[in-house]
């Protein structure tokens, strides 16, 4: 793997962070140092993935902990979340060789405007040559997926919530 990839996973039916944890749950089987970042999800309750990665060699898990999730946040204190997680993922890329990053709702950020869009396709253009990337995420701006290797979009035809049925830990989250 001599040039990293970008992967895209959007729309809205469900799987698109279930997808991004499979490639992670592979690179890592594959010995592969990973970052996953979740932006706009809360730090607690722990999601089953985020407790499995807590227990492996080779992952380095960031999580924002406020947004879509947490509605009584401001937008200011949600760009201010969002920021201060992007730096740091910034920070970690320039510091660290990660084979993989994972940049988890990074699309609704960017649909959002949390974040400028100049600076996320910055960070993608000039990333290390060699890391793999992938963004999930509803709304994926074009100039993201024109840029991307791989979209796929999943779309919904029939969802539990639609029911009423709330998400469910270990299924959902």
């Amino acid at each position: 793997m001599s040039k990293g990839l970008m992967h895209v996973y959007t729309g809205d039916g469900k799987g698109k962070t279930t997808a991004s944890v499979g490639v992670a749950t592979r690179a890592l089987g594959c010995g592969h140092k990973v970052l996953f970042v979740h932006f706009l999800k809360p730090e607690k309750p722990k999601s089953g993935e985020d407790i499995l990665f807590s227990r492996l060699d080779g992952i380095t898990l960031l999580v924002s902990g406020l947004g879509i999730i947490r509605p009584t946040s401001t937008r200011e204190e949600v760009i201010a979340s969002v920021e201060a997680t992007f730096a740091e993922v910034k920070r970690l890329v320039a510091s660290e060789p990660f084979d993989l990053v994972v940049l988890d709702e990074m699309n609704v950020v960017l649909s959002k405007e949390l974040l400028p869009l100049d600076e996320v396709l910055d960070f993608i253009r000039n990333r290390p040559d060699k890391m793999n990337l992938i963004l999930t995420g509803r709304n994926v701006p074009v100039a993201i997926a024109d840029l991307a290797d791989l979209v796929t979009e999943m779309r919904k035809h029939k969802h539990p919530y639609d029911r009423g049925i709330q998400a469910r830990r270990g299924l959902e989250f």
